[in-house]
């Protein structure tokens, strides 16, 4: 199969099957590092945690996006 073919194709999934696409082969192109991944799953846990505990408290995206194009000067 030509790669316009499979582009083509690939391109008519439906987004889900489409996102599943892209991360595999991501991870051809960079493959899991273990240790990675459980570093970073325990800051996401820590994260979890301390925003349930009520210790930090969440932004909402757009206020933080706004902040960032106020930076930018856009």
């Amino acid at each position: 199969m030509k790669t316009a073919d499979l582009m083509t194709e690939a391109t008519s999934l439906p987004l889900e099957e489409r996102a599943r696409l892209v991360d595999s082969l991501l991870q051809t192109l960079n493959p899991v590092d273990d240790s990675v991944t459980a570093a970073w799953l325990a800051v996401a846990r820590r994260r979890l945690e301390d925003l349930e505990a009520g210790r930090v408290e969440a932004v909402p995206g757009e206020a933080v996006f706004e902040k960032v194009r106020r930076r930018l000067g856009q």
